[in-house]
């Protein structure tokens, strides 16, 4: 039985992992922080961790990629997609006026992880004008607050299945400024993940290119280019270690396991680039684990 390091009990991380292992025996071990989650697996306590990675409306959740590059070696051994359905959640009586209806104007704060509470800026803007917002670690540990503090007209942005587990009520369901909401999570650790397959396969690698070498990333590009190697995500970000210094993290549609691709990787070496390689592995949409 496997054990799988990840954000709180349900979170969007809590429902994405039980849908991946769907049908096999897990040890979930819950984390308030995102840095416990990843140590967790590097201290060798846990096989796996579960890594939110990227948001169809706030893109990349840069600390955990900062995490991913900068402060641990685990591989990725898979990744897929799972719907973020965020909801407004509270204690109804709260709330509620006489006639049932709820009043909205009487929140005086909504707490949430940053990302959840980008995802619906339309929503309080129009909705929540006169709350205040906080951020916590996790959707779920913002959800527990709330349901600690009956009297305090707060309200929490989370799954149904925190408010579930919490006593609390759906004030209003599926708040987030778009409806196609998915989140892109990366399972990281030491061993290959091999409970389901995939007809999809992707390699992750970073490509730090030589200071004095004008020209470099188009060099790059054109090392994939010219193989017809297709590149679903390019994206620059710090070395943190001079300024101005930037490698680019780079998702490809292929896996290692073929000519083209370790090919290309020579040849971008072959001009100087470092490259590190971040994982070969299966991907899953979120029809595959429907199925």
């Amino acid at each position: 039985m496997k054990s799988i390091a990840l954000l709180p009990a349900g979170s969007v991380s809590d429902e994405a992992a039980k849908r991946l292992f769907a049908g096999d025996e897990a040890e979930w071990k819950h984390h308030r922080l995102i840095a416990d989650v990843f140590m967790s697996t590097v201290n060798g306590e846990t096989d796996y961790s579960v890594i939110p990675i990227e948001n169809t409306i706030e893109g990349s959740v840069s600390l955990h990629m900062d995490w991913l590059v900068h402060e641990v070696d685990l591989p990725i051994q898979a990744e897929w997609v799972y719907p973020s359905i965020q909801n407004l959640i509270g204690r109804r009586e709260a709330f509620q006026n006489e006639d049932g209806t709820i009043e909205l104007s009487r929140i005086r704060k909504v707490i949430s992880h940053p990302v959840a509470i980008a995802q619906c800026l339309q929503f309080l803007r129009s909705e929540l004008p006169q709350a205040e917002t906080e951020h916590v670690g996790s959707t779920s540990e913002g959800v527990k607050l709330v349901g600690d503090h009956p009297e305090a007209g707060w309200a929490a942005i989370g799954t149904a299945t925190a408010a579930w587990n919490n006593g609390l009520d759906i004030l209003k369901e599926s708040i987030t400024d778009h409806d196609n909401n998915y989140t892109r999570f990366l399972l990281v650790g030491p061993e290959p993940y091999t409970a389901r397959s995939s007809v999809h396969t992707k390699t992750s690698i970073l490509i730090t290119p030589p200071e004095d070498y004008p020209g470099a990333l188009h060099q790059v590009l054109s090392a994939f280019a010219w193989r017809r190697i297709n590149l679903s995500r390019i994206e620059s970000r710090p070395t943190k270690k001079k300024l101005g210094t930037y490698y680019f993290y780079i998702d490809i549609e292929m896996g290692l396991d073929t000519v083209l691709l370790p090919s290309a990787i020579a040849e971008i070496e072959a001009i100087g680039c470092q490259v590190r390689v971040l994982g070969s592995y299966p991907s899953f949409t979120y029809e595959q684990l429907n199925v």
